[in-house]
């Protein structure tokens, strides 16, 4: 099978497209016909071994896995003798949980994974994009920061795919929902949901006089020393990125104050969470509560220009790789 590889850190020209050998499901597993994966953050992360971090994870002299990629779409091609839950033919999304590798034509997965069949008439990509930042959205609002109906909450970054999904799911968890973005995204970001969107570029949000109940900064861009006098008492900073500043002041406003700053490893949840989490979210797309967002398409062929793209920190919503089959 064909599969993006790289065995060094470094720039995307650590990545090359190579033949590899095709994995066979064990007994309680299932081989799934990759059809669509996602570049995010994490694979730029751990392309790069930054932040130092991101090591403890992927290996801290070279990768320890050589394919990246963390969520995956496509069909159920075989399955391991003890598999119930699906069977070949199967269309399925879903995401990898303790391990990479859905930069590839072929992927083995258990059977009791984060795995879930793909609502009737979505296609792989929209399915896949959604995966994408809605599993760490999710956590983020629901759990750490106890979202309420009629809050005011505040996504930092809308417009990508954290934020975007961040936007959609808070609405639907009846908060009033204002957006960041930059000037060529607010229309998207409006189209989402949010009620108010702000312009980075013309107006910051941490000197208007606004206050929050949740502060959730999807890309990492503000810090809790800044949002702190714009959340309401008893509110949440909430950040996706690991910055020396957050591990500081999580254990601080743990006992001190009431305003708290939080982030999540949404990835290292235990897998029957996060598998009640993708059960949500696949609720929600059949109910239409949620919608795909898809910036960009590369092939396979193409990954390390798909890397660039999402390094340069300009996307919006998701960038999808689909994958070629010879189906003969």
């Amino acid at each position: 099978m064909k599969a993006a590889v790289y065995h060094a850190y470094g720039s995307p020209d650590m990545l090359s497209v190579q033949d590899v050998e095709t994995p066979t499901p064990k007994d309680n597993e299932v081989l799934v016909n990759i059809r669509a994966a996602v570049v995010e953050p994490t694979d730029i992360a751990m392309r790069l071994g930054k932040p130092f971090i991101a090591r403890f994870f992927s290996g801290l002299t070279r990768p320890k896995n050589p394919i990246l990629g963390f969520e995956l779409a496509g069909d159920i091609e075989a399955v391991g003798k003890d598999v119930t839950r699906f069977k070949p033919g199967d269309r399925v999304f879903g995401a990898t949980c303790d391990t990479s590798g859905s930069h590839a034509q072929y992927m083995c997965l258990p059977e009791d994974g984060t795995l879930t069949t793909i609502p009737e008439g979505m296609e792989y990509e929209e399915a896949v994009s959604i995966v994408d930042g809605a599993m760490t959205a999710l956590p983020f609002l629901k759990e750490k920061g106890h979202i309420q109906p009629g809050q005011q909450v505040l996504i930092n970054g809308a417009s990508g795919s954290v934020g975007g999904y961040g936007v959609q799911l808070a609405k639907h968890f009846g908060a009033n929902v204002t957006g960041v973005c930059g000037p060529t995204n607010i229309e998207l970001v409006k189209s989402l949901g949010a009620d108010e969107v702000i312009d980075y570029s013309k107006e910051d949000f941490t000197a208007n006089g606004e206050r929050w109940d949740i502060v959730f900064d999807a890309v990492g861009k503000s810090s809790f020393s800044r949002c702190r006098s714009v959340l309401k008492p008893g509110g949440y900073y909430l950040t996706t990125v690991p910055s020396v500043g957050i591990m500081f002041f999580m254990p601080w406003t743990a006992i001190v104050g009431n305003k708290k700053a939080l982030m999540a490893a949404t990835g290292l949840r235990p897998t029957e969470v996060r598998q009640k989490d993708l059960a949500v979210i696949k609720e929600l797309m059949e109910l239409g509560n949620i919608r795909p967002v898809i910036d960009r398409r590369y092939s396979l062929e193409d990954i390390a220009e798909a890397h660039r793209y999402v390094e340069a920190g300009h996307k919006k919503g998701s960038v999808i790789i689909t994958m070629e089959h010879d189906e003969a």
